[in-house]
């Protein structure tokens, strides 16, 4: 019973700190549009998560034997740190009177919350499976608990975003921050890089 409760804890807190990961991604994204699509641009990475996860939950095993695709994985994040800064200028210039409003392409937009939640779910399928230890019930509901996370935190930020520009820079800090470990992370894995043994539970 308290080996069962651990574990529980355990997955509630790795879907927390993941979930907000894949929150703030999708929040930075969909700030950018009017309620309608912003509304629409959460729909799609909601989903995308869900499927994601469904998807690489069912093939974690085979799939934690390639530690390049947590490289690839950071790599990606980084790509899209730099394509939302790009976004965030264009906001500024937005909210000068002598500007007109643009948003983004919608399109490319949904994109970018697929590449996101591809990225983002794997580390967080790796995490849940890992602390389930075997027990499939624990697995769903941290997969299905992540997902409701995503929903709830992305339109949250979303929302906020729109008033306070300064959160979407810290938020894209942040996920810098895990793109660099991702990447740090999966070279470790391949012994291409040597870290100290004290910092190998941060990648």
């Amino acid at each position: 019973m308290i080996e069962e409760l651990v574990i529980l804890i355990q997955i509630i807190f790795i879907d927390i700190i993941l979930a907000a990961d894949n929150a703030i991604i999708i929040g930075l994204i969909a700030s950018n549009f009017v309620p309608k699509n912003r509304r629409q641009i959460i729909l799609w990475g909601v989903a995308g998560a869900l499927v994601f996860k469904v998807v690489f939950a069912l093939f974690a095993t085979y799939l934690f034997k390639f530690y390049f695709i947590k490289i690839l994985g950071g790599l990606l994040l980084i790509w899209i740190v730099y394509d939302l800064k790009k976004d965030l200028f264009e906001i500024k210039k937005v909210k000068s009177p002598t500007k007109k409003s643009k948003e983004p392409s919608y399109i490319q937009s949904v994109y970018k919350v697929l590449f996101a939640d591809i990225t983002i779910s794997f580390d967080n399928v790796i995490g849940v499976v890992g602390a389930s230890k075997g027990h499939f019930g624990f697995m769903i509901f941290g997969l299905v608990l992540s997902v409701i996370l995503t929903g709830a935190l992305a339109t949250v930020l979303a929302n906020y975003i729109q008033k306070h520009l300064w959160i979407a820079y810290v938020g894209l800090g942040f996920i810098l921050l895990v793109a660099l470990q991702l990447v740090i992370g999966g070279l470790v894995d391949l012994e291409i890089l040597s870290i100290n043994e004290n910092f190998k539970k941060y990648f």
